[in-house]
C-alpha cells in the first residue's frame, strides 16, 4: 500500500456520523456516505473504493467482494459478521474487522433494564393503565436485593452484568466450563455446574454465543430445574433458549416470567406463542440500541479501517492475517497444527482452563511465533467465545477468560528437527501434546510425555491402561462387535506392564454406548473420544 495514497472509503448503512469522526478527520482519507444503494448501485460502484463500512443491512456477498477489486478492508460496526462471506474476503485479502467490546455497556444495562422491568411487571402495569384500569395487586412484583442470579457465560457483558447486580445486592452464580474458579473468584462470583446452579437462583440470563453446543441450553429439562417461581432472560442470542418450552414453563406455573431482546426467528413472526403471554417481556433486539454505543461501534471501525489502510494490524481482525512471504513455507503447516493441538487437549480436558503454554522446538523458532500461537489459543477457545480468535485478539479473548499463556523457544529437540509442545492445564490438571510435521502432514508424537506417533486428523479414540496382554484385543473385539471400523492403531508405553496409551482413528464416531463399555474395561484408567478434521 502506498502511504502517501489516497484511500476512497464507502459507508453504506447509517453511522454515527460522530463516530465517524476519525476518518472523516484523517489525510488521505476520501469518504462517501451513501446509504441508499441498492444491491446492483453497490455492485457497480464497489470497484471505486478501497475500504467499505457497514452495519447489518448491507449484505457484503463473495459477488460483492470480488467486485471490490481495490478493497482491502470491510469493516461491520456491530460485533455479528452474518452478512459477511469472511472466507470470501480472507481469499480475495480483504480485511474483515468487527467491534465486539463496542455495545458490551448497552447490552448489560438493557439486561438489567429487562430483569428490573420483570422484577416489578413495569410493561404489564404500563398497559394497564393505559386501557383506563387501576387494579395495583395485579401487579405486585418482588425486589431483587437478596435473590440469587445465575448467569449463563462469563464474557465480557455478563461481567458487565454481575457487577450492576452485585450493587443491587444481588447473590451471583455463573456456569462456565471454561473458566476456572480462581477467575471466577476474583470476580466476586460463585463457579457451579448448570445442575447445580439451576436450582439455586430466582433469576436466570444467558450470555454465550449460539452454536451447536449452545442451541437450547435452557430447554424444558433445564427449565424445570429451576426453582418454582424463577424468571429468566435473554439478551444475548435467539436460540438459546427453548422459546416453546419456556411458553410452557410459565403456563404451567413453574416458571414467573421470562424477557426477551433476541428470538430463534427475527422478526418475531406475527403468530409466535411469545406474543401471547402477558407473562413474557419483548423488545425488538435493543440490546445495542444506545446512542452511545452507536457513536463507539462506528469510532471503533473507522480507526480500524484505518490502521488496515495504513498498513497496521487491526485490534478485531475477523479472519487471519496476512503472513509475510518469507515465513509461509515453514510457518503455515505449523499453524495448522497448533491449532489442532489446542483443539486435541480442550477436548481431552477443557473445564476451567488456567494456563497454556506453547514451546517451540528447532528451526519454526526462527520465526515470529505469535501465529502459532493464536492458532494454538483459537484452537483451544474453538466454540466458546463468540467472537473469531486470529493473530490480533487471541491473547486478550484468552486473558479474559482467565487463561495464563506462556511462550517458550527452545533451540532443539532430540527427536525432531522443529517440533511444537503444548500443555493445557485445567483445574489443576496438565495435559500435554507434542507435534510435527512429517511427510508435510500434522502430526501427534507424544501424550502426557508418553511417545506414540499418529496422524493429527479424523476421529480419535485415546485410552490411558495399563500395559497387559490382550488389552489391545479387547478394544479391537468390542468395537469390531458394535460395527466401528479401526483405520489405524498407535501404541506407546512407559514401561513393560507399565502406562501405556493407545490410540485408534475410526471411520466414524464411537457411539456412546460403546464408548462406557470401553472405559469399563479392566486396566483402562481412562478413555477420551477426540474429533480432529
Amino acid at each position: 500500500m502506498n502511504p502517501d495514497a489516497t484511500f476512497h472509503v464507502l459507508v453504506s448503512d447509517k453511522l454515527s456520523q460522530r463516530g465517524l469522526q476519525p476518518l472523516l478527520d484523517a489525510e488521505r482519507i476520501s469518504v462517501d456516505i451513501r446509504t441508499d444503494l441498492s444491491s446492483a448501485a453497490l455492485q457497480a460502484t464497489i470497484p471505486n473504493y478501497h475500504a467499505l463500512l457497514v452495519r447489518s443491512s448491507t449484505q457484503v456477498t463473495a459477488k460483492l467482494i470480488e467486485a471490490g477489486k481495490r478493497l482491502y478492508a470491510v469493516g461491520r460496526a456491530g460485533s455479528g459478521v452474518d452478512n459477511i462471506d469472511v472466507e470470501a474476503a480472507t481469499r480475495a485479502g480483504v480485511t474483515v474487522v468487527n467491534t465486539p467490546t463496542g455495545n458490551t455497556v448497552a447490552a448489560a444495562e438493557h439486561t438489567i433494564a429487562m430483569l428490573m422491568a420483570l422484577a416489578r411487571n413495569v410493561p404489564q402495569a404500563d398497559r394497564h393503565i393505559r386501557a383506563g384500569e387501576w387494579k395495583r395487586g395485579a401487579f405486585i412484583g418482588t425486589e431483587v436485593r437478596d435473590k440469587a442470579l445465575g448467569i449463563v457465560g462469563l464474557g465480557r457483558i455478563a461481567q458487565e452484568v454481575l457487577q450492576v447486580a452485585h450493587s443491587l445486592g444481588m447473590q451471583v452464580f455463573a456456569y462456565d466450563p471454561f473458566v476456572s474458579a480462581e477467575y471466577a473468584a476474583q470476580q466476586g462470583v460463585t463457579l457451579l455446574s448448570l445442575d447445580e446452579m439451576l436450582p439455586q437462583v430466582d433469576f436466570l440470563t444467558v450470555h454465550v454465543p449460539l452454536t451447536d453446543v449452545t442451541r437450547h441450553i435452557i430447554d424444558a429439562r433445564r427449565l424445570q430445574q429451576l426453582k418454582r417461581g424463577a424468571r429468566v432472560l435473554n439478551v444475548a442470542r435467539g436460540g438459546l433458549i427453548d422459546e416453546k418450552a419456556l411458553v410452557s414453563a410459565i403456563e404451567n406455573g413453574h416458571i414467573a416470567g421470562a424477557a426477551l431482546d433476541v428470538f430463534e426467528s427475527e422478526p418475531l413472526p406475527a403468530d409466535s406463542l411469545l406474543r401471547d403471554n402477558e407473562k413474557i417481556i419483548l423488545t425488538p433486539h435493543l440490546g445495542a440500541s444506545t446512542v452511545e454505543a452507536q457513536e463507539r461501534v462506528a469510532e471503533d471501525v473507522s480507526v480500524q479501517v484505518l490502521d488496515v489502510l495504513h498498513g497496521r494490524p487491526a485490534r478485531y481482525a475477523v479472519n487471519a492475517p496476512i503472513l509475510p512471504p518469507t515465513a509461509l513455507r515453514t510457518i503455515i503447516p505449523y499453524i495448522d497444527l497448533a491449532e489442532r493441538m489446542g483443539r486435541f487437549l480442550r477436548q481431552i480436558d477443557g473445564q476451567g482452563i488456567e494456563r497454556l503454554e506453547i514451546t517451540g522446538h528447532g528451526p519454526v523458532t526462527a520465526f515470529d511465533m505469535a501465529y502459532v500461537v493464536a492458532s494454538a489459543i483459537r484452537g483451544v477457545l474453538a466454540d466458546i467465545v463468540e467472537e473469531r480468535v486470529n493473530l490480533i485478539n487471541a491473547e486478550l479473548m484468552a486473558k479474559q477468560r482467565g487463561i495464563e499463556i506462556v511462550q517458550r523457544k527452545l533451540p532443539d529437540h532430540e527427536r525432531y528437527e522443529s517440533m511444537i509442545t503444548l500443555r493445557l492445564t485445567s483445574a489443576g490438571r496438565t495435559n500435554s501434546v507434542l507435534g510435527t510435521i512429517l511427510l508435510d502432514e500434522p502430526t501427534f508424537v507424544a501424550i502426557n510425555d508418553l511417545w506414540v506417533e499418529f496422524p493429527a486428523t479424523g476421529n480419535l479414540l485415546l485410552t490411558s491402561h495399563t500395559d497387559r496382554p490382550g488389552m489391545i484385543g479387547n478394544v479391537g473385539t468390542l468395537l469390531g462387535r458394535s460395527d466401528v471400523n479401526i483405520s489405524f492403531m498407535h501404541v506407546g508405553r512407559r514401561a513393560p506392564r507399565g502406562e501405556a496409551i493407545m490410540v485408534l482413528s475410526t471411520d466414524e464416531p464411537t457411539p456412546a454406548s460403546v464408548l462406557k463399555e470401553l472405559a469399563e474395561l479392566q486396566d483402562v484408567r481412562w478413555l477420551k473420544a477426540v474429533e480432529l478434521q
